[in-house]
């Protein structure tokens, strides 16, 4: 399955109006890692989040295991080899770090929702450490991604959408975290989390 053309197929599904708009275009150097990072309101994330990648990249998400088990999405899921994680187990949870390292060794760029789940009330939620620890081990470069509008597509905890909805990607400035030492993590955070903060805000 080609991944670009099932996320497109699944924003006209919904009739989707989108745009993405760039701080930064995005060009990928060779032999470098690539991790995405964004606010995360609704599964309509994901497609959204492809449009926004060179057509020559090659992404694919860090995604909670009951993802897996949906119609159709699920599917899509599996077929791309996406990565389950467990985060109820840490174990579990480790070794799909593993996995996504041994994948980033081939040229391939991971996404992630550092939040670690979808926002129920819009704002943006506590980020978990472990995407972090991955971007400082593999020494990637983090794209800092503000989604608008997608909770409106499909809002959480629901199977409703809504067609002609106003979606909107914002990619921020790169941050090269291969100078960047564990001690330095926190500080790692807030700057992405900052980034994501203005990126996702809706103009008043």
């Amino acid at each position: 399955m080609q991944l670009n053309s099932w996320a497109k197929q699944l924003l006209e599904l919904i009739e989707a109006n989108y745009k993405v708009e760039y701080n930064v275009p995005i060009e990928l150097e060779t032999g470098r890692s690539y991790i995405l990072m964004s606010n995360h309101q609704s599964y309509y994330d994901i497609p959204l989040l492809y449009m926004t990648i060179p057509d020559k990249a090659n992404l694919r998400m860090i995604a909670k295991k009951e993802l897996f088990r949906i119609p159709l999405w699920g599917r899509g899921l599996k077929t791309a080899e996406f990565i389950s994680i467990d985060r109820s187990d840490h174990e579990k949870s480790m070794k799909s770090m593993e996995a996504a390292k041994e994948k980033m060794k081939s040229g391939i760029m991971i996404y992630l929702a550092p939040e670690g789940t979808r926002s129920r009330d819009g704002k943006l939620g506590e980020f978990k450490k472990g995407g972090f620890l991955l971007a400082i081990q593999t020494e990637s470069i983090i794209i800092p991604i503000g989604l608008r509008g997608t909770e409106g597509a499909m809002p959480p905890d629901t199977w409703d959408f809504s067609l002609g909805q106003k979606l909107e990607a914002h990619v921020g400035t790169p941050i090269d975290t291969a100078n960047i030492s564990i001690e330095e993590r926190d500080n790692l955070m807030q700057e992405v989390r900052t980034q994501i903060l203005a990126l996702s805000k809706k103009p008043e």
